[in-house]
């Protein structure tokens, strides 16, 4: 037998090496920085209460922020996705627009509504609730710079359902609520889970908005900025490392479970 020739297209290789580059650019400052990191280092901040704190509430308010607000943005996707009416390119741009302002702009806006002496924030206090300095407020902001992508994420999977398929449910006797939660939310659960994942991961990198709202108590990069600014990168190097390292364990889990529930689902 011939020895096969493979038969390469530059223009695939040029492609290819600037993929290479940009991958490069990604993963090489986070290699650097866990490198950089001794052992000794790592585990003196695993112990550290204040690093421990931090990295817990920072988890556990982006998954709060992204689990309440789920529960209106994905109905809206859906209503995005499947209905045309006036100033609907409007709204897709307002939408969009947490994304495209600094967010430490987006954290004063914030303030203007939420503070105790604007009109939500003062009938928040009287039922008992604050949102300036408190894990409240820290959610408010996450959800606001973060929703977006759940938003999106969801709308185009909605979009990709088959219309007939919910005519059909519909033909039958189905009412327009259950032909959302058993045919449109499971066919376009693959979205909407990304958008979820990219929501809670959005939230839980959010340092600008969160830093005018809530200094107190601290968030993970909070805490980062504090000591690079109190004590220089050799004690803020080791906390990022760390909150990297938990990030990626948790993001890389949430795919696998998405990706069973995929596979279930087939």
């Amino acid at each position: 037998m011939l020895p096969l020739r493979i038969r390469t297209d530059p223009l695939w290789l040029v492609f290819a090496v600037l993929g290479g580059l940009v991958l490069l650019f990604i993963v090489a400052p986070l290699i650097s920085l866990c490198l950089q990191c001794s052992v000794p280092e790592l585990v003196d901040t695993v112990k550290d209460n204040e690093v421990r704190n931090s990295i817990w509430l920072t988890l556990w308010t982006s998954m709060a922020a992204t689990v309440i607000f789920a529960v209106a943005a994905i109905p809206f996707a859906y209503l995005l996705a499947r209905k045309n009416f006036p100033l609907k390119g409007l709204v897709s741009a307002i939408i969009d627009l947490p994304i495209v302002i600094p967010h430490s702009a987006a954290g004063i806006a914030l303030l203007g509504v939420i503070s105790r002496n604007t009109l939500l924030g003062g009938a928040a206090a009287r039922i008992g609730l604050r949102f300036v300095g408190t894990s409240a407020g820290i959610m408010a902001a996450m959800a606001f710079v973060s929703i977006p992508f759940l938003i999106n994420s969801a709308r185009d999977g909605f979009g990709a359902v088959p219309v007939r398929l919910e005519k059909a449910a519909l033909s039958l006797g189905a009412s327009p609520l259950r032909v959302f939660l058993t045919i449109s939310v499971p066919l376009a659960a693959r979205s909407i889970v990304s958008g979820f994942v990219l929501m809670w991961a959005r939230g839980m990198s959010e340092f600008g908005a969160v830093l005018i709202v809530a200094y107190h108590p601290m968030i993970t990069p909070v805490l980062m900025y504090e000591r690079f600014g109190a004590f220089g990168l050799k004690y803020a190097r080791p906390v990022a490392a760390l909150f990297i390292l938990v990030c990626l364990v948790f993001f890389i889990v949430l795919r696998l479970l998405a990706r069973e529930k995929e596979d279930a689902q087939r």
